[in-house]
């Protein structure tokens, strides 16, 4: 239980889709916002991980656990505090978001921690964002997606933001991940380090 005054933590889930860069930079800004970070990663994650990050996970996970706002806990560990009600958190955001921990999750499975942390979420009435990662989507996915949307869920798909020409990929994830934690509740707007690269008027 947090002390007085203490922030109340949001949890991350890396589950196995594309966008490791994703997850990353979502842990990095929140504790570059001074808002503590539970995190724990399916091992499809870190298999993708391996696939799309020059940084090997553990030195990125070291490299976290050395700021005193950051904890980690196994995909396995369904003893961890996150696994239970009792725990207080501000809510989850599971970047990046494969389908079959959308299903997972729209049906109330808790088969690790991951999934086990998103049904708290929604059992407790807690704030729980999926940023998804597939295309095409088919009827199954649309029909999971809707079925949690209904819940209270966010669905929020990493969709560039063209009006602002990103140059980089960076860009991008910078935009999406601003946007994850706004409707989380982690920031209360969009940042202005957002910087449009169009031309001028």
């Amino acid at each position: 239980m947090p002390a007085e005054g203490q922030k109340l933590a949001v949890i991350v889930g890396m589950s196995g889709a594309s966008g490791a860069m994703l997850g990353k930079r979502a842990i990095e800004r929140l504790l570059e916002l001074q808002v503590p970070v539970v995190a724990t990663a399916s091992a499809g994650a870190r298999v993708v991980w391996q696939e799309e990050m020059p940084e090997p996970f553990p030195e990125a996970l070291a490299r976290w656990q050395e700021q005193p706002g950051f904890t980690y806990y196994p995909v396995g560990d369904l003893k961890a505090p996150i696994a239970s009600g009792t725990y207080p958190s501000r809510g989850m955001v599971v970047v990046p978001c494969s389908m079959g921990t959308v299903a997972a999750i729209a049906h109330g499975l808790s088969s690790n921690l991951l999934q086990r942390a998103a049904d708290v979420c929604l059992k407790e009435g807690r704030k729980l964002v999926l940023v998804t990662r597939e295309t095409p989507l088919s009827p199954i996915h649309l029909e999971n997606m809707l079925a949690l949307a209904r819940l209270g869920v966010t669905i929020l798909s990493p969709e560039p933001a063209f009006y602002l020409h990103p140059r980089t990929i960076e860009d991008v994830v910078e935009f999406v991940v601003e946007r994850a934690l706004v409707a989380l509740g982690a920031l209360p707007q969009l940042g202005d380090h957002l910087t449009y690269h169009g031309p001028k008027e």
